[in-house]
């Protein structure tokens, strides 16, 4: 028998588990063989999805890009104005009577009587204290008396006078003819001399001792003390009893008067104002603690010259004050309406640029803006003044787009587009 012959050693079972083991085998090749195709294809896809994502995102970049370049923003407009021909400026300042004194003592002695207070409305003329000084009316006697001993001094120098007079006249024909001699008459002649210089004398010094009792009766008058003008009493240092002395450094001040019916306000006006500033410019002084009333005035004088640290003008204003509700010393604010000697332009603060380049705006020219320089002159809040950079009737941008250039095109929205 030969081998080819020869039967199988494996039979029966071991057989039948071979050829399951055979068969097994051969499945698990064709399984593994579909999940490689399965990779590739979702690599494929992943691949694909990837590019086809790429291709959007570049659609969408281009689509971005040219919109941003096509795009017209739409933006709101103001329109620039010229100023009014007067130039309102707003400053603080002080009420200030407009005549205010404090009356001091000229005639020394003790207060017999007081008729006014703190608060007395008082006249021109009008006595306000008494002053006692019996001291002063014996000198004013004395006084009165040495000018009468001078009166009878004078007299007689003169009855000398006279007499010398008639001596001489009468010795200078006898010395003419020899009969009284040369001496004589030159004694004569010079005796009428001196008497006629002691009568000048006299009359001097009778002339200063009237002065002196002119004087002593001045400082009598000086015991009534009376107001210089109308006004009001602001302070009162004085009482009955009081001693008061009439010294010109060291006297005593009595009272303190002001007149208040027309008040007088000093004021600083800066330099960009004050060129336009003239007696006769109109003023509006508020008080803050009067919100509904008004006070209207006048400038009257100007100083002619700014002051170097502060670049001001000090400048008075006369404000009528008849029903007296203003009074010396409150604050109040004061508009003068200054007559403008340059024109000026006024711009909305929404349209202003601030940047490296400094303070611009954005003028709409036939849709496209333009960036302008501009120089401001005041700021209002709301709006601006500017000298120049744009002018009357430009269409300003206002709250401009950040990134807006000179140059881009822009659409002016409307009125109801801007309230939508």
């Amino acid at each position: 028998m030969t081998d080819i012959d020869q039967p199988s050693v494996l039979e029966g079972p071991a057989r039948e588990k071979l050829d399951e083991g055979e068969g097994r085998r051969g499945t698990v090749k064709t399984r593994r063989w579909p999940t490689w195709l399965a990779a590739i294809a979702i690599l494929i896809g992943a691949l694909g999805f990837g590019i086809l994502q790429h291709e959007r995102q570049h659609r969408q970049v281009e689509t971005a890009a040219d919109f941003h370049r096509d795009f017209v923003p739409q933006v709101r407009v103001g329109t620039v104005q010229a100023s009014d021909a007067k130039m309102v400026v707003s400053l603080p300042a002080t009420t200030n009577a407009f005549a205010a004194a404090n009356i001091f003592a000229r005639a020394s002695g003790y207060i017999e009587k007081r008729y006014v207070d703190i608060g007395s409305q008082v006249k021109a003329g009008q006595l306000l204290a008494q002053i006692t000084a019996p001291e002063l009316d014996h000198q004013i006697a004395q006084a009165q008396a040495s000018a009468l001993q001078l009166q009878a001094a004078l007299r007689q120098t003169e009855a000398n006078r006279e007499l010398a007079r008639v001596t001489n006249q009468r010795n200078a024909t006898l010395v003419a003819k020899n009969f009284v001699s040369q001496l004589q008459g030159d004694t004569d002649r010079l005796n009428y001399a001196a008497q006629q210089q002691a009568a000048e004398a006299g009359q001097a010094s009778i002339a200063a001792q009237d002065a002196q009792v002119k004087v002593l009766q001045q400082q009598k008058a000086y015991q009534q003390v009376v107001a210089p003008f109308d006004g009001v009493i602001t302070q009162r240092n004085i009482d009955v009893g009081s001693l008061v002395q009439a010294d010109a450094s060291s006297g005593t001040s009595m009272f303190s008067i002001a007149q208040s019916d027309v008040m007088r306000i000093q004021l600083f006006v800066p330099q960009d104002a004050a060129l336009g500033v003239v007696p006769g410019v109109d003023a509006v002084v508020n008080i803050p603690e009067l919100p509904d009333r008004s006070f209207p005035g006048k400038v009257t004088m100007i100083a002619d010259a700014l002051q170097p640290g502060t670049r001001t003008l000090l400048t008075e204003i006369d404000v009528p004050n008849p029903d007296g509700i203003l009074a010396p010393g409150m604050y109040c604010t004061v508009e003068l309406q200054i007559p403008r000697k340059a024109p000026a332009l006024m711009v909305p603060a929404d349209a202003l640029i601030f940047n490296s380049n400094g303070l611009q705006v954005a003028v709409v020219e036939n849709g496209i803006a333009r960036i302008r320089k501009v120089d401001l002159a005041r700021d209002f809040g709301t709006t601006i003044e500017v000298r120049d950079g744009v002018k009357p009737g430009d269409q300003v941008v206002l709250n401009p787009p950040v990134d807006l250039r000179d140059g881009d095109h822009v659409a002016v929205r409307s009125a109801s587009d801007a309230a939508s």
